[in-house]
């Protein structure tokens, strides 16, 4: 069989779409445009063109952006401090701080200091809370963009088996929560879980988050599996080459021949990530200002 293959830019496309008509709603209500605000420490080259994709993002959808690039030996305190500035600023309705900070830096002591309703990252102790009590907040962006990709191709996921291979805080984890909440039986395996290649060949969902490049092969799957592949790697340049091909932690071309649909990288989760951050900036807006959204809008 050929797997179908998963449009996550189409997807995210046309969910920034509904996000901009939103947005543009939003400020004929509120009298302001939703705010997001990202900062950036340090001049990381990667994290510079993240931080650039975001701002260009967010103005498109008919939101304001508001960056703030910091030398890279910024202390802790001016940090924090800025953090505090953003939480009070009622034209900010959303904080990222562009992970990694350096290493001088306590990555979770920032992410704490961003206030509950302007977390549009997701990764607040109350929000990582109330996505494990079950109870509204914000989710982080890349699983709950995976979760929305599942949906739009599977319909209901209940009473289907779930693999989740990684347990990062920032996927791994609030994956697995998000398919406990669609009624899915989840397993969280990780690099010490035994026989790995079998477990995940029972499942109807895989979900691959673990930053292995092709780690993931033809046969470890089930006939028929959907397959999520949240990894982004470049290999290494091959002769003649400038720069490495990227490859997501499942072997695509192997992996197409048994699933049954498949996320590409790139192409397939990436740009969810993006367009889901504009979807949590937009509800975070409404709730900071106090507006209705209705249920089921976004």
């Amino acid at each position: 069989m050929s797997a179908t293959r998963i449009d996550g830019k189409a997807f995210a496309a046309g969910l920034r779409e509904r996000v901009g008509v939103l947005a543009e709603e939003f400020s004929a209500k509120a009298g302001r445009k939703a705010g997001l605000a990202v900062v950036l420490v340090g001049d990381d080259p990667a994290s510079q063109v993240y931080v650039g994709s975001k701002g260009k993002a967010t103005v498109a959808a008919n939101m304001a952006s508001f960056e703030h690039k910091l030398a890279g030996d910024t202390s802790q305190a001016d940090l924090l401090a800025l953090i505090d500035r953003l939480n009070g600023d009622d034209s900010v309705d959303g904080i990222l701080v562009q992970l990694p900070l350096p290493d001088h830096l306590d990555e979770q002591a920032v992410v704490d200091r961003i206030v509950p309703n302007k977390d549009v990252d997701g990764l607040t102790p109350v929000s990582t809370g109330r996505l494990a009590l079950g109870l509204n907040g914000m989710v982080p962006c890349t699983p709950l963009g995976s979760l929305m990709l599942l949906k739009d191709q599977l319909g209901s996921l209940e009473g289907l088996n779930a693999v989740v291979i990684g347990r990062s805080i920032l996927v791994g984890k609030p994956m697995a929560q998000l398919l406990l909440d669609a009624n899915a039986t989840v397993t969280i395996a990780h690099s010490r879980t035994k026989d790995l290649p079998e477990i995940v060949r029972r499942a109807d969902i895989v979900v691959a988050a673990v930053g292995r490049p092709e780690m993931v092969k033809r046969d470890w799957l089930k006939e028929g599996a959907t397959v999520i592949d949240v990894g982004i790697n470049r290999l290494a340049p091959a002769e003649g080459e400038t720069k490495g091909r990227l490859v997501g932690d499942v072997d695509f071309g192997e992996a197409s021949e048994v699933a049954g649909a498949i996320t590409p990288v790139p192409g397939g989760v990436g740009p969810m990530t993006i367009a889901v951050l504009l979807r949590n900036t937009i509800v975070a807006a409404h709730h900071n200002a106090g507006i209705d959204l209705a249920e089921g809008a976004i």
